[in-house]
């Protein structure tokens, strides 16, 4: 039988993100003057996240995720497959050839 405190690291995915739930407890073992190493172990979170969250929250003075920067594309990745699969280089509405 698996506990609560399984570590959260096994169960996620390399790409996935530590919920804010998460991330509170982090902060509040901060708070605590709990060093990076004892936060990691008490959570079972790598230090590197646990390091990453602190500065993140001191920069910005909080941990929600933020909005990603810079102009979304305006060709989806699916949309490029589709198109080189059709013999196509660029859609037509990306690029239109002068006559």
């Amino acid at each position: 039988m698996q506990t609560a405190s399984t570590n959260i690291c096994e169960r996620m995915g390399r790409s996935q993100e530590l919920s804010d739930s998460k991330r509170g407890p982090v902060i509040s073992c901060h708070l605590c003057n709990k060093s990076i190493r004892d936060i990691s172990l008490l959570l079972n979170i790598s230090r590197s996240t646990v390091s990453g969250i602190i500065t993140k929250w001191k920069q910005l003075g909080t941990t929600a995720t933020q909005p990603p920067s810079g102009r979304p594309r305006k060709m989806t990745e699916r949309g490029s497959a589709h198109a080189e699969a059709h013999g196509t280089q660029k859609s037509p509405t990306v690029c239109r050839v002068n006559s």
